[in-house]
């Protein structure tokens, strides 16, 4: 699966804001509870297990970067 590098060109900044604006006000762990909830409905909008296990890996690999 190809996992594309920027798709969200020329938004990536309008995202990223609104997605710490709706941290902003929020315990750590009201942080991670939303940051949680956030992929459940992220992988339930792309519904296919394949997808989100490639996504998975990837994600996990740039932990080790």
């Amino acid at each position: 699966m190809t996992i594309y590098p920027d798709r969200l060109s020329p938004n990536q900044d309008d995202f990223y804001n609104q997605l710490m604006d709706a941290h902003d006000g929020l315990t750590e762990a009201e942080s991670h509870a939303l940051n949680a909830r956030l992929v459940l409905i992220m992988a339930n909008q792309i519904g296919d297990p394949g997808i989100l296990k490639d996504l998975i890996d990837t994600a996990r690999g740039y932990a080790h970067v």
